[in-house]
């Protein structure tokens, strides 16, 4: 008889202990709504805000050239070095010019010898004009004379014409530069044959650079002279601010853009030719808002933030769907779904949802 009493009593205890856990998990046991979480808010201004593209622009000299000789042979000596900066008409190389010194003397010794002809018939002509005028000759010696003369000296001055071409052939064969600047790699080794043909070096001039950027078709009716361009570094920041100082007449059909040129007045150090750079240009600025991107969540392809709500006599964080454009810096540019005065939450988004009380800090 014990046992079955012990039973019960043990059932009696389990039951009241249920019984108690219920009355605890009871609904109207419950603790109360939570405490507002603090957040960090910025109440939203109109402020002037740049409407600008990105481009990739290509760096031009205006006093840029190639070097290449104007006539054939062995490079027999090399003058400057890489990086080098050089004056107009500085020799750069020379080639072997023994071929052409020989035609040179050679044509110069056929003029030696029309030389003494045209002095020849000249005393020929003098003597035989007083004696065609005492009669002693006839007028047709007289005249054949004075041909010879002609021949001569017409002969003369095709040798001197040939002497002066050749002289100055000659002078080729010491390649010059053709501008002043800084002497790019060289491509050509003392003994190596070249030809007209053969680039030998470049010479740049950074005191005068162009900014050569294609734009698309589209934008080509806002493009006008005076527009800002932006050379921008690696991270985005602003090196360097000049207008656009040319936009081509006509589109190039190859890649239906439009060319356009800005002079760099305010050239950045680091800057080079034939060098690509990152570009922006200032279409116009109109004054909006700007959100930080901290506050943003993206959600399907769409964009949402969350602003402060008092509508109902509490403060609660209500999200809302907004449109954004262009980066600017650590900033959205909110082009629908927000207005001016609005409070956005900046911060602790990731732990309040939507309709959640808040105190604003």
């Amino acid at each position: 008889m014990r046992q079955p009493r012990l039973a019960v009593a043990l059932i009696t205890l389990l039951l009241a202990g249920a019984a108690a856990c219920s009355r605890g998990n009871a609904p109207g046991s419950a603790a109360g709504p939570p405490p507002p979480m603090g957040v960090s808010t910025i109440t939203l201004e109109k402020k002037p805000i740049e409407q600008a593209s990105g481009f990739i622009a290509t760096i031009r000299s205006l006093r840029s050239s190639t070097v290449k000789p104007e006539v054939d042979g062995v490079v027999t000596r090399i003058f400057v070095k890489s990086g080098d900066r050089v004056a107009l008409g500085a020799p750069i190389a020379q080639i072997k010019p023994d071929k052409q010194q020989a035609t040179v003397r050679s044509t110069e010794a056929s003029r030696a010898g029309v030389e003494a002809d045209v002095q020849y018939w000249r005393q020929q002509v003098k003597r035989l004009e007083a004696l065609v005028a005492a009669g002693a000759i006839s007028r047709q010696e007289f005249e054949q004379a004075e041909n010879s003369l002609r021949t001569s000296e017409a002969r003369l001055s095709a040798l001197n014409a040939q002497v002066n071409e050749q002289q100055v052939e000659l002078q080729y064969y010491r390649v010059a530069a053709p501008q002043a600047g800084v002497v790019g790699d060289i491509a050509i080794r003392q003994g190596d044959r070249v030809t007209n043909a053969t680039m030998i070096t470049t010479i740049d001039d950074n005191s005068g650079l162009e900014a050569y950027i294609q734009i698309p078709i589209d934008r080509s009716p806002d493009l006008r002279l005076g527009l800002p361009v932006q050379i921008l570094d690696a991270d985005g920041k602003v090196l360097a601010t000049n207008p656009i100082t040319f936009v081509a007449p006509r589109v190039d059909d190859a890649t239906q853009t439009v060319l356009v040129k800005s002079l760099l007045r305010e050239v950045p150090p680091s800057v080079r030719t034939q060098q690509f750079v990152r570009s922006r240009i200032i279409w116009r600025t109109a004054d909006g808002l700007t959100i930080p991107l901290t506050a943003v969540t993206r959600i399907n392809g769409k964009y949402f933030c969350y602003v402060v709500d008092t509508s109902n006599g509490a403060t609660v964080a209500r999200q809302r769907p907004i449109e954004v454009g262009d980066l600017l810096g650590n900033d959205y540019v909110v082009l629908s779904g927000l207005s001016p005065g609005e409070k956005v939450i900046v911060s602790g988004i990731q732990k309040i949802g939507d309709g959640a009380p808040v105190k604003p800090q």
